[in-house]
């Protein structure tokens, strides 16, 4: 605003003047303060941080004084008080001799002097309107972004603890377990391995046709006089017996099995990481490597790379130990063997199959007319038939499932690490859980942190309505009572 009445808008005999030009520049050009004001309301501060030290009991003081800054029509209210309260001080000229009432007078004296009042007022306006306001506004939104941003991380939290769960109940169904106990769920499976390949060995019995087809096959075509699929049908005809059996070609009198000890129902101890590999883990075939991987592809780590001591032992005739008391099926030498026949049988039906879908009748007829009779016998039908058979029969022992159960009936280090990892998802969860708890206290502070700022811009608007009232009631009083509306107030 310039330095006349002139620069302000005047309108209908209006005076408007907008706050950011109502400061000390604009009532100094127009001699309504002195430029020494500054200094003057220094002065009166100290005095006022004197007086209140020695106040009347008086509840409406009490509220002028709470927490608000003193400024010239505060003192007035005062003296006013102040009138009722120190009259008995009151002497024959109507003096008072009340230093609390002299304190006070003497500061509405030094306030009135220059207008010093006006020119502070004008101060506090600007700065409740450009500094107090907009800090008080800023602190509401970051308290309500800080709000959201944990709420969206509470929900993250939530999110990703629910996840872990899944997986980890879905990684135990996969396993076959519930998940109360892993590792005593885990080995209590193993109990159950025998039945089922039992089972396997007993199916395997109905494979005699295919058998014989095949030997057949490959005696006729090839001249191949050896036996084929030796171990295939070893168990065709004997079942899932002992690998001692099949070595030794003679039923043990004694079977020694080897004892696996149950899993602890507490956390697994890392300590016994380094137990002594046992007679399932010393032979575990390549098939079952094969699945769990080395220890560089971040698998299995079945050892620390040296050989294994040599053991001697006694051997006595009939008795069955070590891995002879294991059957054929759980030996994983044997096992690997019967695998791979059963798939050696698989590709030769398979093939048998789509050849015979490509032959003519005659061309057949004529291929295979000096074939022995189970060969010419057979039809694309009931070769199918055989191969669903054969398919079955791999598909079972080839599981995820069954995989599973060979390597606990092998290692009780996969037990071992095998609870580790599950129970890792559970870990996961419980600290996400406790991490959501840590946001959701964080963002009750915030909420009460905006708690408390909001009535403070409440009450600050309320003061900064009765500043601009003040001033322009006090400015009105300078030009003759003319209105004056002081515009751009906002906090």
């Amino acid at each position: 605003m310039g330095g006349s009445l002139e620069s302000s808008h005047v309108v209908s005999h209006k005076v408007t003047v907008t706050y950011d030009t109502l400061c000390t520049d604009w009532l100094l050009d127009r001699r309504h303060c002195n430029v020494k004001w500054q200094s003057a309301v220094m002065a009166i501060r100290e005095k006022i941080n004197a007086a209140i030290q020695d106040m009347p009991e008086n509840d409406e003081i009490k509220q002028l004084l709470s927490g608000s800054y003193i400024h010239y029509f505060h003192c007035l209210r005062i003296v006013e008080i102040l009138k009722g309260t120190e009259a008995s001080s009151k002497n024959i000229f109507g003096r008072y001799s009340s230093q609390r009432m002299k304190d006070w007078q003497e500061i509405v004296s030094l306030y009135e002097a220059d207008n010093v009042y006006l020119a502070e007022m004008a101060s506090l306006l600007s700065r409740n309107v450009s500094y107090e306001g907009p800090a008080l506004r800023r602190q509401v939104a970051k308290a309500q972004q800080l709000q959201q941003e944990l709420s969206r991380r509470e929900v993250e939290c939530q999110s990703s603890a629910a996840d872990l769960r899944e997986r980890y109940y879905a990684a135990c169904k996969q396993y076959g377990i519930t998940g109360e106990n892993v590792a005593r769920e885990l080995q209590a499976l193993v109990k159950d391995l025998p039945t089922v390949l039992g089972e396997v060995g007993k199916d395997a019995a109905k494979l005699e046709e295919h058998i014989k087809l095949y030997s057949a096959f490959t005696n006729f075509v090839c001249q191949w006089s050896e036996p084929v699929l030796p171990l295939l049908t070893f168990v065709q005809k004997r079942g899932n017996t002992t690998f001692y059996e099949w070595r030794t070609g003679e039923a043990p009198t004694v079977v020694d099995r080897p004892v696996v000890e149950e899993a602890p129902l507490d956390a697994v101890n890392e300590e016994t990481v380094g137990w002594p590999l046992t007679v399932y883990e010393r032979n575990l075939d390549p098939y079952l490597k094969s699945y769990c991987g080395d220890t560089a592809a971040g698998g299995i780590d079945w050892g620390d790379g040296e050989a294994a001591p040599i053991e001697i032992e006694v051997v006595d005739v009939g008795v069955a130990r070590g891995e002879d008391a294991l059957t054929i099926l759980e030996n994983p030498q044997s096992r690997s063997q019967f695998i791979d026949e059963l798939m050696e049988l698989e590709l030769f039906l398979a093939q048998r199959v789509s050849e015979m879908g490509e032959e003519g009748d005659v061309v057949a007829m004529s291929q295979f007319q000096l074939a022995p009779s189970v060969i010419q016998a057979q039809t694309r039908e009931h070769i199918q038939e055989m191969l669903t058979e054969v398919r079955g029969l791999l598909g079972r022992l080839t599981t995820l499932r069954m995989q599973h159960l060979f390597m606990i009936l092998a290692s009780p280090r996969y037990v071992e690490r095998v609870s580790e990892m599950l129970r890792q998802k559970l870990k996961q969860a419980d600290i996400l859980v406790l991490k959501r708890a840590s946001l959701a206290e964080k963002r009750q502070d915030a909420l009460e942190e905006q708690a408390r700022l909001e009535p403070r811009i409440d009450l600050l608007a309320g003061r900064t309505r009765e500043l601009q009232k003040l001033i322009e009631e006090d400015i009105s009083k300078r030009y003759n009572k003319r209105p004056v509306n002081l515009m751009g107030v906002n906090v």
